[in-house]
């Protein structure tokens, strides 16, 4: 995971390099886990379910070494690719509506290659300053296939302590009512960004003893008051640190999903 390996290529790095013989424990005379164990290993962890109780362990570790969650949390969510699935618009009308196209029926072959679970929705980054020193009108928008990694961490030491996989349209706000937000941390603050401002997250933080420090949206054909500004400014600051992990899960590690559905998925972003 951490070197962003297919199974086949770990096999390979298992039998070449030392370094990784040493990670295993293994000697030059042992076997090694050829590409099919190191599949079938990982596929007994995703149908027992395993990873909820993993991590629960890793951050009992954390807990256990000093690293309580503290100062407040922070909510976000990143985008996960996955291999992009070529379907008609009638195959895209069935997934949508939780039916099995009828031509994938009769082939159990194809059916196991299609990833009936990964969606498709639309990345907006900001436009980038033309050559002429202009900027365009609008903000890019750019097609994305995959799923959805949403995280809380603490804003003390940054460590993931709660975390949720969905489809890649799925909405952001939402989850924060689906279980993301810590009850153990020492203090009730929450950051996030716009996408997580509603009514329903409001009485929800506040019903459960939270102080929302989510960014506040700009009013509609308004210009964005002065205070909102400072305040969404001085947000950022904070919010920002959930930024980092995300870099480094998906520059160091190059966290990308090889495999099919979101039960797998699940366990690969665990």
């Amino acid at each position: 995971t951490l070197n962003n390996l297919s199974d086949e290529r770990t096999e390979y790095l298992i039998n070449d390099r030392l370094s990784f013989m040493r990670f295993l424990g293994l000697g030059l005379s042992d076997r090694v886990p050829d590409a099919k164990t190191v599949w079938l290993f990982r596929e007994r962890l995703t149908q027992a379910g395993a990873i909820e109780g993993l991590f629960n362990r890793f951050d009992t570790t954390l807990r256990n070494a000093g690293y309580l969650p503290m100062s407040g949390q922070i909510l976000d969510a990143t985008l996960v690719a996955a291999p992009k699935q070529r379907n008609s618009n009638a195959e895209k009308d069935d997934l949508r509506e939780g039916r099995i196209p009828q031509n994938w029926q009769d082939k159990p072959a194809k059916l196991s290659h299609k990833d009936r679970h990964a969606r498709w929705t639309l990345k907006f980054t900001k436009a980038k300053r033309q050559d002429d020193g202009t900027m365009p009108s609008s903000d890019l928008a750019i097609p994305f296939f995959g799923y959805k990694s949403h995280v809380s961490i603490d804003r003390k030491y940054r460590f993931v302590r709660k975390w949720k996989t969905t489809h890649a349209a799925a909405s952001d706000g939402a989850r924060l009512r689906e279980g993301l937000l810590d009850k153990t941390n020492t203090a009730s603050s929450v950051w996030a960004d716009t996408a997580y401002r509603s009514k329903a997250n409001e009485d929800f933080m506040e019903k459960q003893g939270f102080v929302s420090k989510v960014h506040r949206k700009k009013p509609q054909l308004k210009p964005m008051p002065r205070h909102i500004q400072r305040s969404n400014a001085g947000k950022s600051v904070i919010r920002s640190r959930v930024e980092h992990v995300f870099a480094d899960q998906k520059s160091q590690m190059g966290l990308f999903i090889r495999t099919v559905g979101i039960t797998r998925a699940t366990m690969r972003i665990g």
